[in-house]
């Protein structure tokens, strides 16, 4: 009996450890899915995408488990100069982006340091009630849909 209860406790320990291991690759192929839907979002103002100017790379994508069939998706974009006046507008441009395998909850911030203005951006883009009404916006859903249309 006793060698029966060390085989299980060492089969479960081992089913465990196995599971633990998996996790951060898990995390990491979630985070380049993500990262490669937002890749191609165009800058407002200019022909290039995101990955083109710099302001998203695979490391500003990070994704945590919230349970076992949830997520959370954090994007740290870097907008191209620190006064960029179009920051908001490119924060809900990867917000439109929500076509992801997975459930998830997305948050997004410009990376610290940034952009003069980080913090109310910030709240901006991750405020439901704000989202929703720019998202009403008629002229605001014509360049976010230009943003996020992949070149032919």
């Amino acid at each position: 009996m006793e060698r029966v209860s060390r085989l299980l406790s060492w089969t479960l320990s081992r089913f465990l450890w196995l599971s633990a291991a998996r996790q951060p690759r898990i995390m990491e192929e979630k985070a380049l899915e993500v990262y490669d839907l937002i890749r191609t979002i165009r800058d407002p103002e200019k022909p290039n995408t995101l990955e083109e100017l710099e302001a998203v790379t695979e490391s500003c994508v990070e994704v945590q488990e919230i349970n076992e069939d949830d997520y959370l998706v954090i994007i740290r974009f870097k907008p191209t100069v620190p006064h960029c006046s179009l920051a908001t507008l490119i924060g809900l441009c990867l917000k439109l982006q929500q076509c992801l395998p997975f459930k998830h909850k997305l948050e997004i911030y410009i990376s610290e340091g940034t952009h003069s203005t980080e913090e109310d951006i910030n709240k901006q883009i991750n405020d439901k009630e704000r989202v929703a009404a720019a998202m009403e916006n008629p002229n605001l859903q014509e360049i976010m849909e230009q943003c996020v249309l992949e070149p032919d």
